[in-house]
């Protein structure tokens, strides 16, 4: 028997930073409807949660998943659950999509609390940095402008 433990947060935004999850219910709706969803892809989420135009998530990989395929399967069904749920009005588009983009970032056993912590408290942490400051400071402190240069 293999034991494995890939812990991986994954940050992803709107389509164009569209700011479509204003509401913090229906962000919490969401937030259920992509933990119910992903439990029967038999995909475990240990923390999830996000702002106005973007999510945050703390997902568990087993040995025969990706993060490609695994984060595809979340934001193609909730883009789709969305749609169907309507109830949103946005002046900038007619349809809810995510950004094909995302971040993932391994996370040590020594510092899953403090990342569920920082996922928890999105609105709080909004309310100081923009989303656009907190996914540049993520990309610059973990060094991914130089492995692009390079």
């Amino acid at each position: 028997m293999s034991f494995i433990k890939i812990i991986i947060h994954c940050v992803w935004s709107t389509k164009n930073r569209i700011p479509f999850l204003k509401s913090p219910e229906f962000r919490n709706e969401l937030w259920d409807h992509i933990r119910h969803n992903s439990k029967k892809k038999n995909i475990y989420i240990d923390t999830i949660n996000g702002y106005d135009k973007h999510c945050h998530c703390l997902i568990s990989l087993k040995s025969d998943q990706c993060i490609k395929d695994v984060l595809q399967l979340i934001k193609g069904e909730s883009s789709r659950w969305i749609n169907l749920r309507g109830g949103f009005t946005n002046s900038f588009a007619s349809k809810f999509e995510w950004q094909d983009e995302y971040l993932a970032i391994s996370v040590s056993e020594s510092n899953l609390a403090m990342v569920r912590e920082y996922i928890k408290n999105q609105e709080r942490h909004h309310q100081k940095k923009s989303f656009e400051e907190e996914y540049k400071s993520f990309v610059e402190k973990l060094g991914f402008y130089q492995i692009r240069r390079g």
